[in-house]
Parts: C-alpha cells; structure tokens; sequence
C-alpha cells in the first residue's frame, strides 16, 4: 500500500505506452529470456543439468542488449533497475567457453565440455578418438586379409568390439579369430589387437566421463556463486516484463490511468469488467459509475433481477482496486480510487460436506470473518446474504448486518451489498451513508430485456420468473408460478379454509400487472396462444394442425 511505489508503476506503464516502438523491442528481447528463476533454483540445488546451463547461457546474453533498451527510458522503475543491472559477463563467458552447445539430457555419459577448455580432458578425448578410428578401419583392413566381403566390425555393452562373420563365410576365418560367441547365423570373434585397443579406447572414454563429470559440476558450483545475482536480475526481467504487457493491455482496451486519493473514496467513470468485455462476441459491454465513500455512500444496496448484472458490477469494482494498487490502468474513462487494505467477499454458494457444514453455514462463518477483520479502508463485496435458510430468517440477518456495518462499526468500510431482500431498500430512509442502487432493465411483450445499467433508486421487483422462462422451464410451470406469486402478492394464503396455493390450477386467475408490465398494452389474443407455444416440443403435424387452428380462430379477424 505504498502509493509512491504505485506511482513510480503508474509512470512507467505511462511511459511504455507511449514508447510503442521500444516496448515491442524489450518485450521481445525478454521473449527470448528463459525461466530464470526456475533455472537458478536448480542451480542452487545442484540439479541443473548441461541443458539447463545452455539454457542459462543463452539467456545471459541477452542482458546486455536489454539494458541498453531500457537505457532509453526515464521512469522510477527503470533507473532504480539499471542502477543494480548485473549482465553476469563472467558466468556467461565461462558457460560459454565450456557448455558444448547440444550437450544430452544426463551428465555422466560425456558430451558435456567443449574441446579446448580442459587439456588432461583433450588427452582422453584424443586416445579414445584414435582408438575408434582404429577400430573403424579394422573392418576394411579384415576384409581385406580375410576375403570376407561380409564381415563387420560391431559394438554392445555386454561383450565388447567383436569381428561378426555369417555361417557361409567360416571356412574363411583365419586362426587368429578367438571365437566369442554363436549366433543361428553368424559367429562373432575376438582378436589379441582388437581387445588391447578396446582396452584402450573403453578406459579412455570411462576416465573422459568421469572427469567431464567432475569438471561439470566445478561449473555448477560456480554458477551458484551467483545465484543472487541471476535472481535479481530474475526479478527485474519480470517487473519489466510485467510493466511492458500492462502498457499494451492499456494501449488496446481504452484504459485510463487512475488517480490514488488518501481518501476513502472509490470513485469510477464508465468502468468496464475487463474480462467480460473481451468475451463478448455479438454485444457491446455496457460500462457504469460508481460512487463509494465512507462519508455519504458508504453501503450501496444493488436491487435488480437475476442476471441483470448485480454480480458483475461488483465485481469489477472489485478488479479496478487490484488492477490500481498493482500499478496498472484500468478499464474506465476516469477512476479515482483511495487506497484500499483487503477486499473482502461474500459470494456464491458452497458447501462442505467432509466437515459437515451447509450452504448456510459456509455462508455465516464467511460474513462472521468479514465482521471479524474489516478496517476503515477495505471494500466488502456482498452478493446475496441469508438465502440458504427462511425467508424472514434471512432477511432478518442481512438486515442486521447492513446496520451492523453502518451503524456500529467504526470503520464505515466501503461495502457493495446485491441482494433480493427489497426491503432492505428502507434502510436507507434511515441512514444516511446507505444509497440504493438498481440495474436497470425493459419489459417488452412480456419479456425482459436486460439494460446492464446501474441506476439510483431502489426496485421493488426480482423478475424471476421471467429469467426462469429464459432459463426454458415449462410453460405450465410459468403460468402457476405466476397464480402462486399472485396470491403471495395480495396476501391471500387460504379461501373457504383451504391453502389458496393448492388451489385447482384450472381457476382463472388475471396476471398481476405490477409485477409484469411496466408498459400498458392492449390484449392481443394471438400474440398470448403464439407465447404459450413450445417450439421444441411439437412435431411437424402438430405444427401443421396448430397453424390450421389458429388461421381459423383469428384469420376471420385479421381480415
């Protein structure tokens, strides 16, 4: 929570995106940087093997070429990195000299030292590399004395270098040929020379691992000599690497860099989920304000129907915070945003069965840890509290915990409160830090259309049965639903000593428009049979008898 370590981030990102041409050169240059930190840990731990030297190497050499780019900026950030900038010159030039190139995968069976780097190493090598070519020119020089066009010289682990002559070619064998072995098609042989100079060239080749071996982890352990040295320069790759793809996420989204404020203030200009407004493919992202301090709007109540955009609203409040304090811009026109401690949420729904604990009860225990450690300046995400239990159970705690923040809390931390309970909404005739906002949404043809703006003011309705036919409940289960709701509405629970709810469907009962249409229209008959129509469940004669029906009940009318 440092506010000028998060300006001098501010300003380097400021000065990236305005350096488009050098910020695409860095981000390549550190493109080509392997993972340092995961290399000087196995450094560290001596279980680097050549490859990962090589692949240490390679990264060194581009520090230098980095640092002159980063030369080419003023910021904070930039100087304070060149100012303990360490191109590693000795451990690079040292892999250099010794690290063959394309060295294998383990460390005992040679190929790891380049020729030159070591002379006992290069007296090995030649011993055994004159040996081989003797062995090689064996073949040629056996053929020859022997006439046996056939014969080859081979090599396993198990018996050595041997003379491989076919069954047909035996006669030919001279007696110095010691025989080694009897295949079904061939005989393999052994000479007094042959084995002196395997002799020569296997002890060659076990002295030459064994000390490329030794001389390998020499290397190592002076590469771990500077290890904080690559770590460092590790972590200064990273914040730059970091920095250079923030100024471009900010460059191509329209991000505006944020103002901090001391204040307990949280204040957003056209703010965008910057996750969500990628996403969306075939619709425009609708961006809101937001207002929130400790002062005059402390606890926002956000009323509104299922989908409408509660969740994601607070939610990318949420984001903008992180996105600031981490020095980033952030999607909005403006933003102005008091630095802010922890960031507590209360979202979703969750049990936990192997500890025996409910939905509810994960519910609690999350609110009790929110009350338990907020601070004057967190923020408080609250999407739903008490739904897991009974109605008026649940509206009773989500009301004692919006005055408990309001009204006993001395923190007034800042607090984002979506909820379904409207009657919430009259807390804020009562308290004056606590505003009611809805999102707003359209009614057309007996259906919502969801507006995504956030909106003052309270609401008075969930819409959920509308977003259930959306979700493609059956169309008689809409229509009691709607009897039921109904009667909840109007407060008539029993008729003639029977639950009203349990009522006959068949009663005729009119829509409550208060809950429904927010526009007055005329009945349009064809319109409603049209809206009772499942599509998905009709068969082509069914469709063909039901247009029949319909072109007779209305055609007369329509003409």
């Amino acid at each position: 929570m440092d506010p000028t370590r998060i300006e001098e981030r501010l300003d380097a990102v400021a000065e990236l995106k305005e350096t488009d041409l050098l910020r695409q050169k860095i981000q390549e240059k550190i493109r080509q940087v392997r993972d340092l930190e995961r290399l000087s840990t196995r450094v560290s731990l001596g279980s680097a093997n050549a490859r990962d030297l090589v692949a240490l190497r390679s990264s060194l050499e581009h520090l230098p070429e980095i640092r002159t780019l980063i030369c080419g900026l003023q910021g904070g950030v930039f100087q304070t990195h060149l100012g303990q900038w360490d191109d590693l010159t000795e451990i690079r030039d040292l892999l250099n000299r010794a690290i063959e190139d394309n060295p294998p995968a383990t460390i005992r069976e040679g190929g790891l030292i380049k020729p030159g780097f070591d002379s006992n190493l290069d007296h090995l090598w030649e011993i055994a590399t004159k040996g081989k070519k003797w062995i090689v020119e064996l073949e040629s020089r056996e053929r020859l004395a022997t006439g046996i066009s056939s014969l080859k010289v081979r090599y396993n682990r198990v018996f050595g270098y041997y003379l491989e002559v076919t069954k047909p070619n035996l006669a030919a064998v001279p007696p110095r040929y010691l025989r080694k072995q009897t295949l079904t098609n061939a005989e393999r042989f052994i000479t007094q020379e042959l084995q002196e100079y395997e002799t020569q060239v296997l002890t060659a080749e076990e002295q030459k691992d064994a000390l490329e071996y030794e001389i390998f982890q020499k290397i190592l352990q002076e590469a771990g000599t500077r290890i904080s040295q690559i770590q460092r320069m590790a972590a200064a790759l990273a914040e730059i690497d970091v920095l250079s793809g923030l100024a471009e996420v900010a460059e191509q989204n329209r991000y505006c860099r944020p103002v901090l404020s001391p204040e307990n203030i949280l204040e957003i200009r056209e703010g965008r989920h910057p996750v969500l407004e990628k996403l969306l493919l075939d619709e425009r992202f609708v961006a809101n304000d937001l207002r929130m301090d400790g002062e005059e709007s402390q606890i926002l109540i956000l009323t509104g129907p299922n989908m409408a955009g509660k969740s994601t609203i607070m939610r990318q409040a949420a984001l903008i915070v992180i996105m600031a304090q981490m020095g980033s811009f952030v999607p909005a026109e403006e933003a102005r945003i008091g630095l802010t401690d922890r960031i507590f949420t209360r979202v979703g729904a969750t049990d936990d069965l192997s500890r025996g604990r409910s939905t509810f009860m994960v519910e609690m225990e999350e609110m009790a840890h929110i009350l338990r450690h907020m601070a004057p300046r967190s923020l408080i995400l609250l999407d739903e509290i008490g739904r897991g239990t009974s109605t008026f159970d649940g509206l009773s705690i989500a009301w004692a915990v919006t005055e408990f923040l309001h009204d006993i809390s001395p923190f007034h931390a800042r607090t984002l409160f979506a909820t379904h309970y409207h009657e919430l909404t009259e807390l804020a005739l009562t308290r004056v830090r606590i505003k009611n906002f809805h999102v707003a949404v359209k009614e057309w043809n007996d259906r919502v259309i969801f507006l995504r703006k956030l909106v003052e003011g309270a609401t008075s309705r969930s819409y959920g049965i509308q977003v259930a036919r959306l979700a493609g409940l059956p169309e008689e289960v809409i229509d009691r639903a709607k009897e039921v709701l109904n009667n909840l509405e109007q407060g008539e629970f029993t008729e003639g000593g029977i639950p009203k709810l349990a009522l006959s469907r068949k009663r005729k009962i009119s829509w409550d428009s208060r809950q429904m249409n927010l526009f007055q229209t005329p009945p349009d008959p064809l319109r409603e049979a049209l809206r009772k129509v499942d599509p998905e469940r009709l068969t082509p004669l069914d469709a063909l008898n039901l247009l029949n029906e319909l072109k007779s009940r209305f055609g007369s009318e329509q003409e």
